[in-house]
């Protein structure tokens, strides 16, 4: 098989309405940066060809709370857009899929429910699954990154691999928001052990630090704080990840 494209890819978190970044996972702790449909189409317009999407007040209470909002910023922009938060069961992927959603993310509901993850897996079709390895302390978080679970990184992976999942989102938790840099290490075993495509999140806050992911074997990085504070745009962040200078179009003006 032909290894995959290294893919750079621009978030938009949504906490009452507004795109957000939170440090290390921290409610308490936000930075607001306006409309989130208007930030889709700017990251659309300057090239990315894939956007994150979380619904954080879906994440921390269980049920989707911006599903309006999401549906927006899917139909404003032309590319593929991935979508987690709050979505704990298969109606609500379902939903999301049906709105147009790309691939669904799922975090708590995976930990929760790992029994079920095959039938997930035979319902929303493996492409269309991601699931959210949220790590704090090497072990991995649920709700929103606020309870810990028993599972260590790792032994996840490898338990959503034998479950038939294709490719989880690994965000370690310390370094979210604090664009000190990625944790590289933990990504590169992950992607070398794990039995799973790992796209990594968390602390990138410069060109080298995509750089050294593109090293790891990840299939990609979410990159939300340092695009949103102008420490790297994003044509420099999809030049250093190999894909050059790449165009889409917005479905709707800016």
């Amino acid at each position: 098989m032909a290894p995959r494209r290294f893919e750079p890819i621009p978030a938009v978190d949504i906490r009452g309405g507004r795109c957000v970044r939170l440090l290390r996972g921290e409610f308490s702790r936000e930075t607001q940066y306006g409309d989130p449909v208007a930030m889709a189409q700017r990251w659309a317009a300057e090239g990315a060809t894939r956007l994150h999407v979380v619904d954080l007040d879906g994440a921390r209470d269980g049920v989707r709370q911006n599903a309006g909002l999401v549906r927006d910023m899917i139909t404003a922009v032309a590319i593929p857009i991935q979508v987690g938060g709050g979505v704990r069961d298969l109606p609500a992927a379902h939903a999301l899929l049906a709105d147009g959603a790309e691939r669904v993310v799922v975090g708590t509901a995976a930990v929760e429910q790992l029994d079920q993850l095959p039938a997930w897996v035979r319902s929303l079709g493996a492409e269309r699954l991601v699931v959210g390895v949220d790590v704090r302390d090497g072990m991995v978080a649920t709700h929103g990154w606020a309870q810990a679970s028993h599972w260590s990184a790792l032994e996840f992976c490898q338990a959503l691999a034998a479950a038939g999942v294709l490719r989880v989102l690994c965000t370690d938790v310390s370094t979210d928001g604090t664009l000190e840099g990625p944790n590289v290490e933990l990504m590169g075993h992950l992607a070398d052990r794990g039995g799973v495509a790992v796209i990594a999140s968390g602390g990138v806050g410069s060109l080298d630090h995509v750089s050294a992911l593109v090293s790891t074997g990840c299939e990609g990085v979410i990159i939300g704080k340092a695009l949103y504070d102008g420490r790297i745009t994003l044509q420099a962040t999809l030049e250093a990840a190999g894909l050059g200078r790449v165009h889409a179009e917005t479905r709707a003006e800016c």
